[in-house]
């Protein structure tokens, strides 16, 4: 109630803000639209210049280029009388004089607009239009899917591989700089298909439905606060023009098929588009092997294990996106978005126990595995904008349901040694969020933001266990079995001021504060100890930017940011998950947040021929998590126990680069490297089996050629070191792909040819770990050569000559804001 409370006074304190203090006296603006043909091939001319002039003026109000359909839209127009001159290399200069917008009429669509090709041109003039595959904005780094040849017949793992400063691990779990503690969010939202099991989830978006992908290492305190390691924001695409447009691509390969199909209906006020996408990878079996050496006051033994698994993965993600705009000031979006996916797991592994305190308990026995992932839901949501008549002056308010479901079933049989296994877990969560941000030009130079949100979340998992019977038939037990009813809420406030000053530097500062209240109910007829708890804290996260621009082309930042990581579902459940029985996991409700505090400076330069972003950074991270895994007590095996082991101060620098040796040619460059060296606390001391300082890294580098009869060509090599821990290291990743791409009919549709390591079969992945009482190694062996073919097709009808009518009338209607909020855990 009191998070509703919040939003309540902070709405009527906006409106107040408005009502005393502006009334805004600018003119509402408008557009002018059209579409550039060429006059004899009748085809859309891409890349053309059009420049708005008022009249009788040399000077351009604004400009853009022709997309890949000719079509083009100018902006924020005001009423007035103006000139357009549409222009490109090979064609004569079009001017389109008394080009007139009213108060009354402050939209005007041209139509077609007829380029005539200069008589002294070439027979045949091949022009390519470039759009950097990576741009370095002032808050962030954006990636263009688009542009990127080997991700088409992909899903989003296998480009957020690619991406500047992004880590995929072989397990798909994605960090920034080396950091885990990551947001990650779907068209500018949380969403709770991201929040079910990210890894998992991630391997089911095709890639063919993302446009780019934007990595923000030092959020402003605008954005939640959640994720120490930083954001990154996954954009789908979505159409913009009138009339009805849409496409279809995917892939066939030995490793997985893709497909996804989108369609845009956009009139007038009102817009609509639909998004289906599929993923669906081919059986994928992995060798293992691994030993465990326990040695302490009650056990010394070794064990053996040698395994092969079959995997095989599907998914299915859809949405349906509507758009109103009332008037020049009002609009109302709605998004319904449905995922869908899972994995089954079929294994059999040969097992080797020595008992080296009474040899003659030695012990080979064999064993088999199955097990099922689920999860799947939606999330709902509905938002209102409202723009005042002074420029930049917004307030907006959002609303989201999310609803998802994980299933998590699985079944161990052993000859021997072993007691045989079965156990289903259930999981749900219901997400509810209401947010309110308003946006406020003082002045042209000073910019306020302020806004509110809360987070209601209700999570439920209801875990069986079935025990063997005399007969050894399954039967449900309720002693090992529990229920765990789990409660988060996050109530937060913000405001964040950007000031323009002079010799080229901007300010821009901020302030957030978050209350976290969670309520925890475990339930289990064995475990008498346990009991409802209640954990209540509050967080103040500032955040601070200083950039100075030494050129229109360059600049220096260096910025300050403060995050913090909540621990999950899974790292607060109190039940002891024993489907590894080997090495069994155990959450915390007593943990506390990491709080992360990064201090950066940075240096950006861009070309038309090149790019440069270097930075430094220092990173402090108090409350560090970290399993610490210990021998369990009469049992064979570890437990991993989640734990706060206390601090870890990080050096690192990051560089990215790009550059057009030749005009066909572009290398790009990204290398990350930072410092890890943790001061564990108290009895961690004891459990830390690796010392002194580590360097942990990231990189990739690719080149991309421009070859005649539009075909391309890619090639990519990606490489991460190992990562250390308090007790071990996980392995190191290393990958190499290939891609070959021909566009045809006019550049709307394409066909093309991927290849993922095609020198080396398998990939190999070693990991250690060692603390008081244990040693143990395993090493994961599983394909990763693929090949693949990919397509595309681009189709649509633009129409530019709707009927008249009175008034303003908006084609540009927002792009689909799909405000994905919610958050469910793997649970196990």
């Amino acid at each position: 109630m009191k998070k509703i409370i919040l939003l309540t006074v902070l709405l009527f304190a906006v409106l107040s803000v408005k009502s005393q203090t502006f009334t805004g006296t600018n003119s509402i603006k408008g557009k002018i639209s059209g579409t550039v043909i060429d006059s004899i091939t009748k085809a859309p001319v891409d890349y053309a210049s059009v420049s708005l002039y008022k009249l009788n003026s040399t000077k351009p109000v604004t400009g853009v280029l022709t997309d890949a359909t000719g079509n083009f839209k100018l902006d924020e127009v005001e009423a007035g009388t103006y000139t357009v001159t549409i222009s490109f290399i090979g064609y004569n200069d079009k001017t389109i004089t008394s080009v007139i917008t009213t108060d009354a009429k402050l939209d005007l669509e041209i139509g077609k607009v007829i380029l005539s090709p200069e008589t002294n041109t070439l027979k045949e003039v091949v022009v390519v239009g470039k759009t950097q595959q990576v741009t370095n904005k002032i808050d962030k780094i954006v990636y263009n899917v688009e542009k990127d040849l080997t991700a088409s017949g992909g899903n989003a793992t296998d480009v957020l591989q690619k991406v500047p400063m992004v880590n995929v691990d072989i397990d798909g779990n994605v960090s920034i700089r080396g950091d885990g503690n990551v947001r990650v969010l779907i068209n500018g939202k949380p969403s709770g298909a991201t929040s079910a099991n990210l890894s998992d989830v991630l391997k089911t978006i095709p890639a063919d439905q993302i446009k780019n992908i934007e990595v923000v290492t030092s959020p402003s305190a605008k954005y939640d606060a959640e994720g120490s390691a930083g954001i990154i924001n996954i954009i789908t695409k979505q159409k913009s023009v009138s009339g009805v447009s849409g496409s279809v691509s995917g892939g066939i390969g030995t490793r997985q098929n893709n497909f996804n199909a989108n369609i845009n209906y956009n009139k007038n006020r009102f817009s609509l588009s639909a998004n289906v996408g599929f993923n669906n990878g081919w059986p994928q079996e992995s060798d293992s092997e691994s030993n465990q050496i326990l040695n302490n006051s009650t056990a010394n033994s070794l064990q053996t294990t040698k395994g092969t698994n079959e995997v095989q993965r599907s998914g299915v993600v859809a949405s349906v996106t509507a758009g109103y705009d009332f008037n020049t000031f009002n609009s109302l979006s709605t998004t319904f978005r449905y995922n869908d996916g899972g994995f089954e797991r079929t294994g059999t592994n040969e097992n080797q126990f020595t008992d080296y305190m009474n040899p003659s308990n030695s012990t080979v026995y064999s064993g088999q595995s199955s097990a099922k992932n689920s999860f799947g839901g939606f999330d709902w949501n509905l938002n209102y904008a409202h723009k005042f008549a002074k420029d930049g002056h917004e307030l907006t308010f959002s609303s989201q349901w999310s609803h998802n479901i994980v299933e998590t079933n699985y079944q161990n049989i052993y000859s021997g040694f072993y007691t045989n296994q079965k156990a289903n877990n259930d999981g749900n969560n219901d997400e509810y969020t209401l947010q309110l941000d308003y946006t406020l030009p003082v002045t042209e130079k000073f910019k306020l933001e302020a806004g509110g949100k809360t987070i209601i979340r209700k999570i439920s998992s209801d875990f069986q266990n079935y025990v063997p019977d005399a007969q050894n038939a399954f039967v449900f037990d309720p002693i090992s079995s529990n229920l765990y009813n789990y409660d988060q809420d996050v109530a937060s406030l913000y405001t964040v001021g950007t000031v323009t000053l002079p010799k080229g530097f901007t300010v821009m500062a901020g302030a957030r504060f978050e209350n976290t209240a969670i309520k925890g109910d475990p339930t289990n007829a064995l475990q008498t100890d346990l009991s409802p708890f209640k954990i209540d804290y509050g967080t103040f996260i500032p955040s601070f930017t200083l950039q100075k621009a030494l050129s229109a082309s360059s600049s220096l930042k260096l910025t300050y940011s403060k995050r913090i990581s909540r621990p999950s579902f899974t790292y607060l459940n109190p039940f002891i998950n024993k489907s590894n029985i080997q090495a069994q996991t155990q959450g915390n409700p007593t943990l506390d947040p990491e709080v992360s505090q990064t201090v950066e400076f940075g240096y950006s330069t861009f070309s038309q021929k090149r790019s440069l972003n270097i930075s430094a950074y220092y990173k402090y991270t108090s409350d560090l998590i970290e399993g610490i895994a210990t021998p369990l007590s009469g049992e064979t095996g570890t437990i991993t126990n989640y734990q706060n082991i206390g601090n870890n101060k990080s050096f690192g620098m990051s560089f990215f680069g790009s550059v057009n040796p030749f005009k066909i040619l572009t290398l790009r460059g990204n290398f990350n490297a930072f410092t890890y060296k943790p001061d564990p606390t108290g009895a961690y001391n004891l459990e830390q089996s690796t010392n002194g300082t580590s360097i942990q890294y990231s990189a990739f580098v690719s080149g991309t050629l421009q070859l005649k009869n539009d075909i391309s060509a890619e090639a990519f090599v990606i490489q991460n070191s190992s990562k250390k821990t308090l007790q071990g290291t996980s392995p190191a990743f290393n990958l190499m792909v290939f891609g070959v791409k021909k566009q045809f009919w006019n550049k709307t549709a394409s066909f093309g040819v991927n290849m993922v390591s095609p020198f080396k079969k398998d990939l190999e992945f070693k990991q250690n770990s060692s603390g008081q009482g244990f040693s143990q190694s395993s090493t994961f062996k599983f394909p990763i050569r693929s090949f693949g073919v990919t397509f595309s097709y681009n189709f649509g009808s633009m129409n530019f000559t709707g009927a008249k009518k009175k008034g303003v009338t908006n084609d540009d209607l927002k792009e689909g804001e799909q405000n994905n909020q919610g958050g469910m855990p793997a649970m196990k």
